[in-house]
Formats: C-alpha cells, structure tokens, sequence
C-alpha cells in the first residue's frame, strides 16, 4: 500500500519498463488473433431483417418460394407470425396470389401458408392440365399424316 500511495504523491505518472510494454504487445496481439479466429469459425445467427432478403425467382412455382422461406425462417427462431408474413409477401412476384394478399392482407403467417395452399393447388393443376394439353397435341400430330403440297402446277 506504502507504493502506491507514493505512486499517488507523485503525481500518478512513471515511465513503464519496456520489458513490460512489449509483453503488453505480443498479449495485445494474441489476443487479437484469438478473437479473430473465434469469431470467423462462429456462425453469425440470421436476424428478422433476413428474411425480407428472400425473394421469388423468376419462374419459381409459389411452393418452391414457400420451401426456401420456410427454411430461411427457421434460422429465425425470434422471428413472429406478423413479421414472417410481412417478408414472404414483400418477396413474391406480382401474379395472382400476390394480388390476392393486396386485396386481402394478411397478418399472421399461419393464415397466409392455408391461402398459399389453395394457390399452390391452383398452380398444379394448370401445370398438369397444361401438360396433358402438350401430350394430346403430340399424340395427335403423330396420328395425322403430313401432306406435302407441292407449288408447281
């Protein structure tokens, strides 16, 4: 105690030993060092905000959409139904369930997954419609035998 209260009455200022200052350096440095590998190897967590960066692709079907956000939200374990709600709209592309969500707003994402699945419903049965259409034209130009006119008289 006696050294320290010299310390004090002399005004609180004495030269560090170098010895000392450069140990104090290589500890700053190591330290530093730790740091910046515990911090590179940690996996940051995702934020609310994450999810307003998930966006439908073009062409993407609505259940793709709805796959790949539902696996970004679950990163989000803090995330509410209002707040999932309003980022899986913000990223869908204008189309028909878009609209529908512009008419009818949303406020708690359990909601919007039961519209969603009448919309992806909707999108499969055209697509499948669609390709029983592509199949009957196949089979029926395969059927007809093409004629070949000839221009010369």
């Amino acid at each position: 105690m006696s050294s320290l209260r010299h310390y004090v009455r002399q005004g609180g200022t004495t030269m560090v030993q170098p010895a000392a200052c450069g140990r104090y350096r290589k500890l700053s440095r190591f330290r530093s060092l730790f740091l910046h590998q515990i911090a590179s190897s940690r996996k940051l967590r995702k934020t609310e905000l994450s999810l307003f960066a998930v966006r439908q692709k073009d062409d993407e079907p609505l259940k793709e959409y709805l796959q790949r956000f539902n696996a970004a939200a679950l990163e989000v374990p803090a995330a509410t139904q209002e707040v999932k709600a309003s980022a899986f709209s913000q990223g869908l592309l204008d189309g028909d369930f878009f609209k529908c969500l512009a008419k009818k707003p949303v406020a708690k994402f359990d909601a919007l997954l039961a519209r969603a699945a009448k919309y992806i419903n909707m999108e499969e049965a055209q697509a499948a419609k669609k390709e029983t259409r592509g199949e009957k034209r196949k089979e029926i130009k395969e059927e007809t035998p093409s004629k070949k006119i000839s221009c010369r008289p």
